[in-house]
């Protein structure tokens, strides 16, 4: 194995100390632990291999650049976040093209004047990072069933605060529940 196909946090398998994971590179050598301690190897002659399932990219008849899209396009569907143009389906057309205009208290002050597209881009963006949290918080190994419940009562109680903003959702499954 070359050094250059090394990469720190990568599990190797090697033939003397079996599994263990990449520290540090060098230009020549790595430092591995292993279960036994951590080692210095030179991975083009210590016989060194990965140990976690490899793909190779070659042969394939296809832009680069739509092999990238498509690759994204499906993690971000396996994350369940939208893609950035899809937002303004979801808002109800009455809303489209309209403005948020907030006033100061202090007259002297300019009013603030923000297209509603932009204020309902933000609001699904946090609905969705929300979603998100709440996804990590319960495949989270370290974390007890009390800790998980606790943290979920704050996502469900910021829920609660932005059912206020389901005035713009279209579709009842886009909006915040309690």
């Amino acid at each position: 194995m070359k050094i250059e196909s090394l990469h720190v946090g990568m599990k190797v398998r090697h033939p003397q100390y079996g599994v263990g994971a990449v520290k540090t590179i060098s230009e020549h050598t790595a430092e591995v632990r292993f279960d036994d301690g951590q080692h210095t190897v030179e991975p083009a002659s210590a016989g060194l291999e990965p140990a976690e399932p490899q793909v190779a990219v070659t042969g394939l008849n296809q832009p680069l650049a739509l092999f990238v899209q498509e690759t994204a396009a499906a993690a971000v569907c396996a994350l369940g976040l939208e893609k950035p143009e899809s937002f303004a389906d979801q808002m109800l057309h009455r809303w489209h093209n309209g403005k948020m205009v907030l006033h100061p208290a202090d007259p002297t002050l300019q009013t603030k004047e923000v297209p509603i597209e932009v204020f309902f881009h933000k609001i699904v963006m946090m609905r969705n990072n929300l979603r998100v949290l709440e996804q990590k918080i319960n495949a989270h190994e370290k974390l007890s069933d009390a800790e998980k419940v606790e943290m979920q009562q704050y996502i469900t109680r910021t829920y609660g605060s932005m059912t206020t903003f389901n005035v713009l959702f279209r579709n009842k499954e886009d909006q915040f529940n309690t």
